[in-house]
């Protein structure tokens, strides 16, 4: 396919390309990583000429593996980069691992040069960690914003797509890196640049970072029964402090009995089984993904005595807590 871009700049008056640096961690997701490079590689193309540059760097300088198993040769290590550089940090499976202090050092005294900052799917929290949200706007894989909540208290964490806050950039993970990468080309060049190459990757619904990452509830359970879906949002926003089904109940206009038979016909399952599937899992995310005690994650999710969470989660996962962690944690050092 030919570009009909006849505004292109001229070589001898282009500015200097813009230079992005794709900073790789262990483990990192593959997707995220290729539907941002790819945004820019088919900018340069669609352009007629290079408007982007990149290189890839990761701790040690050697090769770096995606949780795929393929493994990329970077560039370099983690050496000083421009003041006009645009560093992205690519997360993905265990970051909490892959966020070393080296790492975390070299972000920060990045960040005192003033460069944009970003990190694609759960480089938000290695952002976080080294201090670089603090005060900002954010997002973060869906699967991961129970514990990002839990540990970050000064970042105010959305649900978007992406964010954009001054210099920071997060993005949710999957293709939402080519959301903000076509926001970005659109306002470093123009919105005909951003379409063409939307077009290029058959990318008919460009979204905004109004736009929020998880499936609808009803698309998410296959039901579309309105009181159901409004009393799972709920379940779901009173995780902490669970609330009674009789409330819920009361809440959507039915009775206590009525929502039962709801739950039993397209769920099959009660509310209160439901209900403590949707705890079990996120105290299973936050036993997976933070360092917090096991108590404090039964009154994250609930649970007023760590026997009873322990009970519970023993029924539903065949397992205690503290095995689960430990089982995790064996993997991770394998």
């Amino acid at each position: 396919m030919q570009s009909n871009r006849r505004d292109a700049v001229k070589p001898e008056t282009a500015p200097e390309p813009r230079r992005f640096v794709f900073v790789l961690l262990d483990d990192f997701t593959m997707l995220s990583f290729a539907c941002a490079l790819e945004c820019l590689r088919i900018a340069n193309r669609m352009a007629e000429r290079t408007v982007y540059k990149w290189i890839l760097v990761g701790e040690g300088g050697d090769e770096i593996q995606c949780s795929a198993g393929t493994r990329f040769r970077v560039d370099c290590d983690l050496v000083e980069m421009r003041r006009d550089d645009t560093i992205l940090v690519c997360g993905g499976v265990d970051v909490q691992e892959a966020s070393t202090k080296k790492l975390l050092n070299w972000l920060r005294r990045e960040a005192r040069r003033g460069p944009v900052i970003g990190g694609l799917c759960t480089a938000g929290y290695t952002l976080a960690k080294a201090g670089l949200l603090d005060g900002k706007k954010a997002t973060i894989h869906w699967e991961n914003q129970d514990s990002f909540l839990e540990e970050f208290d000064d970042v105010r964490l959305t649900k978007s797509v992406f964010v954009i806050d001054g210099n920071r950039l997060t993005t949710a993970g999957g293709t939402s890196s080519i959301d903000l990468m076509l926001k970005i080309i659109a306002d470093d060049h123009d919105e005909d640049l951003a379409n063409a190459v939307a077009d290029q990757l058959i990318y008919s619904s460009i979204r905004t970072d109004q736009d929020t990452q998880r499936l609808s509830v009803p698309t998410r359970i296959g039901v579309r029964h309105p009181k159901l879906s409004q009393v799972i949002q709920m379940m779901e926003s009173h995780i902490e402090e669970p609330i009674s089904p009789s409330i819920l109940a009361k809440d959507v206009g039915m009775s206590t009995r009525q929502l039962e038979r709801l739950f039993r016909r397209y769920l099959n399952r009660s509310p209160k089984r439901y209900y403590m599937e949707l705890r079990l899992q996120k105290a299973r995310n936050l036993l997976m993904q933070t360092d917090m005690s096991v108590i404090n994650v039964a009154l994250a999710c609930g649970f007023a005595s760590p026997s009873h969470f322990s009970k519970c989660y023993r029924a539903h996962y065949d397992t205690t807590p503290y095995r689960e962690r430990g089982s995790h944690a064996a993997r991770l050092s394998v």
